[in-house]
């Protein structure tokens, strides 16, 4: 019966990844329009799950340096991007393909559904009634961030079927993460405790060295206040997630 709400409940959460569906009702113009904006919630929300969300729950364990392992994430990541640009500038023509960070979104979303996958499961292991409440707690926060993350594969270069595509693809390791706990069980999580912190480090070199860079292409004054309002906008609404969870 576990095996069943959890993998059922990790798989609504990984079709929460599709939200960018609504966008395929927008016309060209108006989703070009938004990117930017899009962009810069995705910014938010990176930060705020880092920030708000990971770092704190991450402190919780007290076998872990939480800082030591921040920093490798963000040297992982940084040395991740070094291997994707190598690639596209010696084996692919740049400009004929998606920017880079796309991949690190992807990569770095992957990693965070991987997590919530684990805690998902590992909280049915302990009572279904916990078990319904994290998935909720879940949902309620991935929803704007993979609004965001979609909006920024389409700023990136991809298509909108190919970033929808790759966001589902990447929310499946949800699934992989929760098959683990239940296989293995508790014993798992302290893995668990340490990629919590190296998502963290990811998600801020994501939003600090890929989305924002772009935002400063854009120096018009209207269009940066938006901006700032949309990165605020996301810390906000993962903060206020905060009373669901």
């Amino acid at each position: 019966m576990i095996w069943i709400y959890t993998l059922t409940s990790v798989f609504l959460v990984s079709l929460i990844s599709l939200v960018g569906v609504l966008t395929l009702f927008l016309g060209k113009d108006k989703l070009n329009k938004s990117l930017l904006y899009l962009v810069s919630l995705s910014i938010g929300t990176l930060l705020g799950g880092a920030f708000v969300h990971l770092i704190p729950e991450s402190f919780e364990n007290v076998n872990i340096n939480t800082p030591i392992f921040i920093l490798i994430g963000i040297l992982m990541f940084f040395t991740l991007e070094k291997a994707i640009h190598w690639r596209h500038c010696h084996e692919i023509a740049c400009e004929d393909h998606p920017h880079p960070f796309s991949y690190m979104i992807l990569f770095g979303d992957a990693l965070h559904n991987f997590i919530d996958g684990a805690i998902i499961a590992a909280s049915f292991m302990v009572d279904i009634n916990l078990g319904i409440a994290t998935t909720l707690a879940v949902i309620f926060h991935e929803i704007p961030q993979e609004i965001g993350d979609f909006g920024s594969l389409i700023y990136a270069g991809f298509s909108k079927l190919k970033a929808l595509l790759f966001n589902f693809l990447s929310a499946l390791t949800a699934i992989a993460g929760a098959i683990l706990i239940l296989i293995i069980g508790n014993s798992f999580s302290e893995i668990i405790g340490y990629v919590i912190p190296i998502t963290a480090g990811g998600f801020i070199y994501i939003a600090m060295a890929d989305l924002i860079p772009e935002l400063h292409k854009n120096n018009k004054a209207r269009q940066s206040f938006g901006q700032l309002l949309f990165i605020i906008l996301g810390v906000a609404i993962m903060a206020a997630l905060l009373t669901f969870e």
